[in-house]
């Protein structure tokens, strides 16, 4: 097969991926296998070869991701329970002086969204921003826009989000360095997206959802007091954030260090045991459920709220199978689409067409920075997944790496920095926002597509600086 149908036959699964999800509603998971299937045959693999490459990239993803998800998961039970977004929030409350207000949701989804998915985070930060809407009459268009772009940004470049942590992976990108400049590209970012466009958020005022804000009065003073996000028994700033500090400082400790003590050093050796994701993750859990054991009263309490199923006065039942049981439902999905990612990845690197991508690149006059990052893009508008958007453009990418003189750690963050270009109406996640954010559709696309895509342009900016700086 020339290089020329390999396209043709990417460009025409693509379609019909697109299709499937968002006009035949047929779920993710079968969508991805069907169009795996199709790609692996129409590219000279036999059926069953076909097969045994979808199971095997299948298998091969989750076994780096599958654990992280579900770890990520149950803290993010923990995280509800315990009041540690509402601590995180007031924290923003207080350091703003009460003001800027629509920055305490949208940096505790970007701080939150880290380990957990964007959607969960979604659910954790509406309650507040709903609330501080009510309070100070701030539209839910201001608080929709930069919430949704916190979350949506780490969701998309920063490990360990599931997606970008399996793009990691298959691009065998240095995992601490690129939570490191993740961090850095996505703050950067953020800052600059809110500063271009907050007063243009604030044209359009929308009520927040009614069935969110009821018994809530608008503040009658500018005291910081009137505005905080109340709860019984709150954690700590400290304590609300360590969950999410947890892994990020463990994994990206152990990549420092790696870099500067020789191989056999018995600190290396230990920080790479801390560092390792499944390690540092499940150190978080352990901490978040002796926060647990400290806030016992608010956990049992939020996790009768939230469970239906498993209701339980005894605090270790909650910490040990509520958590986890809540955890599992959330996750399971999760891991099934990026299983399912990673089987279509896998077909589409083992066709021997890939090989002639390098000689197309070189004929392409455009920098090399930007394929990684257009690639993500036009699979995130196609698909309308980060994960799975990711994981196709870093398949596509990896046999192309020499031609492109790209490090794998540059092009991860290009590839994470174009899963964020263009969030619309297939993907699951903008219909989350809008729902608990009381936006119509039209208003979606305004208020959560429009400030990603200007924050994507300003994250490939940074990689393009830092590339050609030689930092990445």
């Amino acid at each position: 097969m020339s290089g020329g149908a390999f396209f043709i036959v990417l460009a025409i699964g693509i379609i019909a991926l697109m299709l499937l999800i968002a006009k035949f509603k047929v779920h993710a998971v079968l969508s991805l296998l069907f169009v795996a299937f199709f790609i692996g045959v129409a590219m000279g693999f036999s059926p069953l070869k076909s097969v045994e490459l979808i199971a095997q990239g299948f298998g091969d993803t989750l076994e780096g991701v599958g654990i992280p998800i579900i770890l990520g998961a149950i803290l993010a039970m923990g995280i509800h329970d315990t009041g540690a977004a509402k601590s995180i929030a007031n924290f923003f409350i207080k350091l703003f002086r009460g003001k800027n207000l629509e920055l305490a949701p949208a940096l505790t989804a970007y701080i939150v969204s880290i380990p957990v998915f964007g959607d969960i985070t979604s659910v954790l930060t509406s309650n507040i921003a709903s609330v501080l809407s009510a309070r100070k009459k701030i539209s839910m268009s201001t608080m929709a826009s930069f919430t949704a772009l916190g979350l949506n940004l780490t969701h998309a470049v920063v490990p360990p989000t599931p997606g970008i942590l399996a793009v990691a992976i298959l691009m065998k990108a240095d995992l601490g360095l690129v939570i490191f400049w993740g961090i850095v590209i996505t703050f950067i970012a953020f800052i600059a997206t809110w500063l271009l466009l907050k007063k243009w958020t604030e044209k359009e005022y929308i009520e927040p959802n009614p069935e969110l804000v009821k018994g809530i009065k608008p503040a009658d003073t500018n005291d910081i007091d009137d505005l905080l996000i109340k709860g019984e028994n709150l954690p700590g700033t400290l304590e609300s954030l360590l969950p999410i500090f947890i892994p990020v400082i463990l994994i990206s400790m152990s990549s420092f260090i790696g870099m500067i003590l020789p191989e056999g050093n018995i600190f290396r050796e230990a920080s790479a045991f801390l560092g390792n994701k499944i390690v540092a993750l499940s150190l978080a859990v352990i901490y978040t459920m002796l926060l647990g054991l400290k806030y016992k009263k608010a956990v049992i309490q939020n996790n009768k709220d939230m469970s239906v199923n498993y209701e339980s006065e005894n605090i270790k039942d909650v910490l040990l199978n509520s958590w986890v049981v809540r955890g599992l439902n959330v996750a399971i999905i999760a891991l099934i689409v990026t299983g399912m990612g990673g089987a279509l990845s896998t077909i589409i690197k083992s066709a021997p067409a890939v090989a002639q991508l390098s000689g197309f690149v070189d004929g392409l006059n455009i920098p090399s920075i930007l394929i990684p990052f257009f690639l993500g893009t036009i699979m995130m508008t196609a698909v309308g997944s980060m994960t799975t958007a990711g994981m196709t453009a870093a398949a596509i990418v990896l046999p192309m790496l020499p031609a492109l003189g790209l490090s794998p750690l540059a092009a991860t963050l290009a590839i994470g920095a174009g899963t964020m270009a263009i969030n619309h109406v297939n993907n699951s996640g903008f219909w989350v926002i809008t729902q608990f954010f009381n936006l119509n559709t039209k208003q979606g696309i305004k208020y959560i597509t429009i400030p990603e895509i200007v924050a994507a342009i300003v994250c490939i900016i940074c990689v393009v600086i830092l590339n050609a700086g030689g930092l990445l």
